[in-house]
């Protein structure tokens, strides 16, 4: 989280109820590895095609020097019908990482992988190729925020034991940067999730071993083994709200050069991930589409690395004469103000023009739908308690409000998170500009905020686009650590009656979603568990929103 005046943690203690009341350093990823098996941390697959799949493992070496490890592809989970097998050699200069394409497989087939060295197998993964023609029905599970020590990875569990889906979307927020003593951890000696290293990560064997800790979870481990991810990075991947040249929670100099910790990190996320690299001589370019059938094009988009400008800040707006809109607004409204980029966004629009698919979704990271908040909550001059008192009483007995309560009530409604589209205006009215032009009918999937909401997407004009699918996270605390005190049911329905557009907000419950295409709908349905403190816990299934669609339909509707 940013610790910037009036950045989101800000804004929630101005809307809650007040401020929120070691081991040796492992220096090497094999070092976390307790000694047996050669793959400690588990096998996955990614980034599905018609045709093809990547496989993934890590050999723990005995060692050192280089590792032959056989890979085999199968159509039964007896391994008796093989039908793909192949060699891939693994060392040092990639931490013992083993990544395949593998080629030349049917389509909307479900199969079976695992790999060999030194005489040992490894677990057994599932994965699935992408269909191809027409396709009756499309099922995704869609994750994101997964903090090792603020919780236990009991969502991955849950989409672990679906067999009905396509494939798991994960929109970022993996691993998280933060030192041992950072955010979320309170509980993390009490449930054995204290981080490893111990110290913040910025170097490329920092980040191997925060990838290395959270491989070795079980949940987390068993999701991958079930199925397919299609993967994308957000800020934590790298650190705190990242953009092109810099973060939040990085001092240059004092943490080394940026340009260097960015280039560790993304080298070792995609060591650690099945991801397929579009360019190999530009692994920071991660957008990239998924044609599932007649049915849908999935676009993955990478909203905080190649493009994005540095985040605006409110208090740069604050002086002795009061918050200058004037020069907020021009800011804002700047048509140079980059969110893409001009090379993704231009690859973006290409791949709309040529989808012909029913449904195009955008798998990406912040917040697209237009979240306006009240000026006096956005920046802390009162809390959402007193907001919603002085609403009630506007409505029910204006004649009593004094001067400073009207004042209040008569700000303008702001961003409350300028690290989300909302900051990025023009680039917003691009993108819904161009999918409007294009007549799609547009499903966008957000992550980043630990909460979970649905929202209408217009333009500036108020024309209708498309709709907003965003899921809870996986462990990291939402809106409920802010304002412990209040109800989360009244927190939600207050948010969603003052910003507009909103339709739906869960701001208390960790949890994913499951997003199901058809030729008639585009369906959310979310997901939540009881607690992440806990491995014994329950679920709970919340609302499910659907859009139709035809541009006529493009709206939420009850599902």
């Amino acid at each position: 989280m940013p610790s910037n005046m009036f950045s989101r943690r800000d804004f929630m203690r101005g809307v809650g109820a007040g401020a929120l009341a070691g081991s040796a350093v492992v220096r090497s990823a094999s070092a976390l590895a307790a000694p047996g098996s050669l793959f400690q941390h588990g096998v996955a697959s990614g980034d599905p095609l018609t045709d093809r799949v990547i496989i993934w493992t890590r050999v723990t070496p005995t060692r050192p020097g280089t590792v032959a490890v056989l890979w085999e592809v199968a159509l039964d989970a007896a391994f008796s019908r093989i039908i793909r097998r192949g060699r891939v050699l693994t060392g040092a200069d990639i931490d013992y990482t083993v990544k395949a394409d593998v080629l030349g497989l049917p389509a909307n087939a479900r199969l079976h992988y695992r790999f060999r060295a030194d005489g040992q197998l490894s677990p057994a993964g599932r994965t699935r190729t992408l269909p191809a023609g027409a396709v009756d029905q499309i099922k995704l599970a869609v994750l994101s925020c997964s903090n090792f020590p603020a919780g236990y990875f009991n969502v991955y569990a849950e989409v672990a034991k679906l067999n009905d889906l396509h494939a798991a979307v994960h929109l970022g927020d993996y691993i998280y940067e933060y030192s041992r003593s950072g955010y979320a951890s309170q509980d993390a000696a009490a449930l054995g999730r204290v981080s490893e290293p111990a110290d913040e990560i910025i170097t490329l064997d920092d980040y191997r071993i925060r990838h290395a800790q959270y491989r070795t979870d079980v949940d987390l481990q068993a999701m991958h083994a079930a199925l397919p991810v299609i993967a994308v990075w957000d800020d934590h991947e790298i650190t705190n709200d990242t953009w092109r040249e810099g973060a939040e929670n990085h001092t240059e100099g004092v943490e080394g050069v940026f340009a260097e910790r960015r280039a560790a990190a993304i080298r070792a996320y995609h060591e650690w991930m099945p991801t397929r690299l579009p360019d190999p001589a530009r692994p920071d370019r991660i957008y990239r589409s998924f044609r599932f059938g007649n049915l849908l094009s999935l676009h993955m988009l990478d909203t905080r690395v190649i493009g994005r400008d540095e985040q605006m800040d409110y208090a740069n707006y604050l002086g002795a004469s009061g918050f200058d809109t004037a020069r907020f607004t021009a800011d804002l409204t700047d048509p140079n103000r980059s969110l893409l980029g001009v090379d993704q966004m231009n690859w973006l629009g290409l791949q709309l023009a040529q989808s012909d698919t029913t449904w195009d979704m955008l798998g990406q990271q912040v917040l697209m739908g237009r979240m306006n908040i009240p000026a006096p909550l956005v920046l802390g001059q009162v809390s959402f308690t007193q907001y919603s008192a002085l609403l009630f009483k506007a409505q029910t007995a204006p004649a009593t409000l004094t001067p400073q309560e009207q004042f209040v009530l008569a700000q303008p409604a702001i961003p409350y998170n300028l690290d989300a589209w909302d900051g990025y205006a023009v680039a917003r009215e691009t993108l819904l500009g161009t999918a409007r032009a294009l007549d799609k009918n547009l499903v966008v999937l957000a992550g980043d905020t630990h909460n979970a909401w649905a929202s209408d997407l217009t333009d500036f004009a108020g024309n209708r686009v498309g709709v907003e699918f965003a899921t809870s996270s996986v462990t990291s605390p939402g809106f409920e650590e802010y304002f412990p005190a209040e109800n989360p049911l009244a927190v939600a329905a207050g948010l969603t009656q003052i910003i507009g557009p909103l339709q739906y907000a869960d701001t208390a419950r960790r949890g994913f979603m499951l997003v199901t295409a058809t030729a008639q709908s585009c369906r959310a349905e979310w997901r939540y568990v009881s607690t992440v403190k806990s491995r014994t816990y329950t679920v709970a299934n919340g609302p499910a929103l659907r859009m139709l669609p035809g541009a006529a339909n493009r709206k939420l509707v009850p599902g």
